[in-house]
């Protein structure tokens, strides 16, 4: 019983210091004004909320969506039909293939990107490939491009897509596709009636952990972009670190925060209505 309420006290400890703290810290700075002396210093102010909206960061924010939904419906493409095929292997093959796809994570995210920067680079291994075997006169521009930031999100984040399905895939009732099968309907019905809303929660869990990061990764925009694509991640670090204004990086991260509270939010309820429906119909058996 002690033992239980000193892990209980040292979690909760840990917690109020490392996590509360530090976000009633931001929050709190975020409603402070900038001073280039002190970085930030009364009055109070929501002048920092109220920039968000302006038309500049209303793009970027824009771009960032678009980015980040574009990483997570490649990753949703590739991490479905994986997650799939690895759940009907043997045990054996599977252990193998997990191995192999969380091995890169033994590795600093940070070196592999700088990785992904020599493959795709002017004189990186495609170019000098495809420049060797005369399919192309002149290197591709693959750096420093939207797609090369989109490549470098998907590298990262696709495990966190396949999980979240591999556990559904495993809670997935075999018997109903045979019994879809016996009543005659077709692989793409059973598809769509059966299998699809049974794994809507992994779906949208595997979802969410690649859509709420990808929009705070400004390493991988800043290193595969140029700087030339920014997200919300790049637009909070400029202004910690170069602009010097914190009360409005706060702010930025504040929204961050309840944008990510919102989309989680939106999972639970979602998770909770096909939980209701009991992830199938039966006019659709």
């Amino acid at each position: 019983m002690n033992f239980r309420r000193v892990v209980i006290t040292l979690t909760l400890s840990w917690l109020t210091l490392f996590v509360l703290l530090p976000h009633l810290m931001v929050l709190l700075t975020s409603i402070l004004s900038p001073d280039s002396e002190h970085l930030v210093v009364w009055p109070i102010t929501l002048d920092n909320y109220t920039r968000i909206f302006e038309p500049i960061y209303a793009n970027i924010f824009w771009d960032s969506l678009l980015l980040s939904g574009t990483t997570t419906v490649i990753c949703l493409l590739i991490g479905y039909p994986f997650a799939y095929f690895l759940s009907n292997m043997t045990p054996t093959l599977r252990v193998v293939l997990l191995f192999l796809m969380v091995v890169p994570f033994w590795t600093n995210s940070l070196i592999r990107i700088y990785a992904i920067k020599m493959i795709i680079g002017k004189k990186g291994i495609i170019n000098s490939f495809l420049l060797t075997t005369n399919i192309i006169d002149t290197p591709l521009q693959i750096l420093y491009t939207d797609f090369a930031v989109v490549i470098g999100l998907v590298y990262i984040l696709l495990p966190f897509m396949v999980l979240p399905l591999m556990a559904s895939f495993d809670k997935l009732d075999k018997n109903l596709i045979e019994v879809g099968r016996d009543l005659g309907a077709s692989a793409v019905n059973r598809f769509i009636h059966i299998i699809l809303p049974l794994t809507a929660p992994g779906i949208i869990a595997g979802s969410l952990m690649v859509f709420l990061p990808a929009m705070g990764m400004f390493y991988v925009a800043d290193i595969l972009g140029g700087a030339k694509t920014l997200l919300l991640g790049n637009v909070i670090k400029n202004q910690f670190l170069v602009v010097r204004d914190w009360p409005f990086g706060s702010a930025f991260s504040v929204f961050l925060i309840v944008l990510m509270a919102a989309l989680l939010a939106i999972y639970h309820r979602a998770n909770s209505y096909i939980q209701q429906k009991g992830g199938l119909d039966d006019e659709n058996l």
